[in-house]
């Protein structure tokens, strides 16, 4: 991004964002852009040359965003991690949610520690093929908060970059917070000469959510990262009907079993179904809608599966062993092609 890539809701005579008044020139007070742009980091970077020297082995990058939190962009990530191991690629996984760190979690990696070696920090292992880094492998215990301004965070992102060892990888996945702040700014400056393969945005069915994702989405035009596609998650609650708990109108009384014997006996064929409701409004269409005014692509639609609950809090592959999803497994397959496809056109 250059001093003349002024946002387009900044205030007049704007300095840049990359100009050393930025956020702190007269011009700046009141804009909405201010504290992201007085914390971003500015001019040439000395440590670029290091971190374009440890990108050199990794061959593709992906950005995973989102504009709110809580629509599953983590879950994503890990289970993305997960899905190209799988296919015997070399993966990294990257986590820059610096003040919400939920990687150790997902990938069942609670407890470790990073290590430093001769070559720099090392990842911690899932797998022999999957690498993680996040700071909650740094802190002392999941309880503790990092209350951290932005400089302190850039700070901490551009030592991933440059004193992790991730050997030859063919994936980087980075998890990137919510919204559009300085991770988001200091990963795409830090990122940029190395080349970034693009950024799946993850968002709910409902307009609140999809308002964020709009913004998002210009955030990545603005700088320049190429949108490789929207994910709508929790796009309707899916689940085998012999999973479903069943109780009574206006009481608590559980009467699944009555249910299931009663479906055994008269219908058994009706197990095999999947019950699905509609948790969220799309009304508006969704986010294959807001794709298509946007000019960006939809990749699909995961439903609100328990079963992939149940793996990501496990930190489990959704894809094999005891933890296999049978509803959003085929979902997350589907979309991860295409995004491998996007990425060899």
């Amino acid at each position: 991004m250059e001093n003349g890539d002024i946002p387009e809701n900044a205030n007049e005579h704007c300095p840049g964002p990359q100009s050393e008044s930025a956020g702190k020139s007269d011009s700046c007070a009141g804009c909405p852009n201010q504290e992201a742009c007085a914390t971003a980091p500015k001019g040439p970077d000395p440590d670029l040359v290091a971190i374009a020297e440890r990108m050199s082995t990794v061959k593709h990058k992906i950005l995973v965003l989102s504009g709110k939190g809580g629509v599953g962009k983590s879950t994503f990530s890990a289970q993305l991690s997960f899905a190209l191991a799988g296919m015997d690629h070399q993966v990294g996984l990257m986590d820059i949610d610096i003040c919400g760190p939920s990687m150790p979690k997902m990938l069942g990696l609670e407890g470790h520690e990073i290590h430093q070696s001769n070559l720099g920090w090392s990842p911690v292992y899932v797998e022999e093929n999957l690498g993680v880094m996040s700071i909650g492998f740094m802190l002392p215990n999941s309880d503790e908060a990092v209350v951290w301004r932005g400089p302190r965070k850039n700070a901490l992102i551009k030592q991933f970059l440059k004193d992790v060892y991730w050997r030859d990888i063919d994936y980087l996945v980075v998890d990137a917070p919510p919204g559009t702040s300085d991770e988001h700014i200091s990963i795409v400056q830090y990122l940029q000469a190395t080349g970034i393969d693009g950024a799946i945005i993850v968002t709910t069915p409902q307009e609140v959510s999809l308002i964020d994702v709009r913004k998002e989405v210009s955030f990545c035009k603005k700088v320049g990262v190429p949108v490789l596609g929207v994910v709508e998650n929790m796009s309707g609650l899916s689940q085998p009907l012999a999973d479903v708990k069943f109780m009574e109108i206006g009481s608590s009384i559980d009467v699944t079993q009555d249910v299931i014997s009663c479906l055994r006996e008269n219908a058994p064929e009706l197990l095999n179904v999947l019950a699905c409701s509609e948790v969220f409004d799309s009304s508006g269409g969704g986010a294959e809608r807001m794709c298509r005014e946007m000019g960006v692509p939809f990749l699909g639609k995961v439903p609100l599966d328990p079963q992939l609950c149940k793996a990501a809090e496990q930190g489990k592959s959704c894809f094999e062993g005891n933890n296999k999803c049978s509803v959003s497994a085929p979902a997350l397959k589907s979309i991860i092609q295409k995004v491998l496809a996007s990425m060899t056109e």
